[in-house]
């Protein structure tokens, strides 16, 4: 007889496409090692996945409302402000987690960033690069509120390597971590493989309006002056494919998994945000970059800094970029694959009880 498969609910942020997307290796890492994935987020992280996994259950959470400022000098602020409705919406998600474990007999959650999506009753896992929040001067309270909040799931994974050199430096390590925290090596979707070059440059954006918006129309007239074939895609999920061509530049408003690896491959540079997924993703194919941290977010500026002082990745502010500067790629080495292999069957053992 046939033994029922377990069912894990994977529940990543929507804030920008990052979390969902580093998700989906843990749904197909699930999916290869006899379980039963449930998908739930809101907005474009869970159209998204559900593009992804057509086959698998998807359910809506409530969304955490984050917006960011136009001016990134006012970041902080506003999510102070919107704090009130992510606070509803935690206390929301607990309720329907309690309800979804009887609904959708769950084994196990894996929340990536949703901080009330866990459980006493089943084992929960919280997935973070930032075990260290980094808010400007008051980074201490908001390190030492994370930290407390990790330390109700069973497990934290940390998609870096523990030892240096490593991808997130203070972000994901801590001077005396706890003992539920596991660093599983770097997170990605993508494979590297050996393609002829097609693009001299490729541009992905990622993240939430009305940031992800203004840097396109910023870089669209940018791409006016580059010289050499471009492929630029937006990150807007929307319901149809859109293929625009403008002289040298092909615009996508998205592409799904399969495209964007073969983009990857096929192009010599790519431009985009600091964010911990696209790096995780440049450092498993071994890419050079030119990042644009989005204005005010810390971690991508300290992430954007700590790279170019390895000498790994150059960055500029977005207000002072000009298609030049990509120029400075050629003084950098690049990213790097670690050659970790995560060892799924290992961490899958939390939901066998082991």
């Amino acid at each position: 007889m046939e033994t029922q498969k377990k069912n894990i609910l994977v529940a990543p942020l929507n804030w920008g496409l990052g979390h969902a997307t580093r998700c989906i290796p843990i749904i197909e890492a699930l999916e290869n090692n006899g379980y039963n994935p449930i998908i739930a987020s809101d907005g474009v992280a869970l159209k998204m996945l559900q593009k992804e996994f057509p086959h698998l259950k998807s359910l809506e959470l409530p969304s955490y409302q984050i917006e960011y400022a136009k001016n990134g000098a006012f970041f902080k602020w506003k999510m102070l402000l919107n704090a009130p409705k992510m606070l509803d919406a935690i206390y929301e998600e607990k309720k329907i987690i309690k309800k979804w474990i009887k609904e959708y007999d769950l084994t196990g959650i894996i929340s990536d960033n949703r901080l009330g999506v866990h459980s006493k009753k089943i084992p929960s896992v919280f997935i973070t690069h930032q075990l260290n929040v980094l808010t400007g001067n008051t980074t201490w309270i908001s390190s030492k509120m994370h930290q407390q909040i990790i330390k109700k799931f069973n497990q934290c994974w940390v998609p870096d390597v523990e030892t240096k050199p490593n991808l997130t430096g203070k972000l994901g390590h801590l001077e005396n971590p706890d003992s539920n925290i596991k660093y599983i090596g770097p997170l990605s979707r993508l494979h590297k493989k050996t393609v002829s070059k097609k693009y001299d440059l490729m541009v992905i954006l990622s993240g939430p309006e009305p940031q992800r918006g203004m840097l396109e129309e910023q870089l669209k007239k940018e791409m006016l002056t580059f010289k050499g074939d471009a492929i630029f895609i937006k990150g807007k999920i929307e319901p149809e494919q859109n293929v625009e061509q403008f002289g040298n530049v092909t615009y996508y408003n998205f592409m799904n998994t399969e495209e964007l690896e073969n983009t990857f491959n096929e192009s010599e540079i790519v431009l985009c945000r600091s964010g911990y997924t696209t790096i995780m993703d440049l450092a498993q194919l071994g890419k050079k970059a030119f990042f644009i941290p989005t204005p005010g977010q810390y971690e991508q500026e300290y992430l954007a800094k700590k790279l170019k002082k390895e000498g790994l990745v150059p960055f500029s502010k977005q207000a002072d970029f000009k298609i030049e500067k990509l120029m400075e790629i050629d003084l950098f080495k690049g990213l790097k694959n670690f050659g970790t292999d995560i060892t799924w069957n290992k961490l899958f053992c939390l939901f066998e009880g082991k």
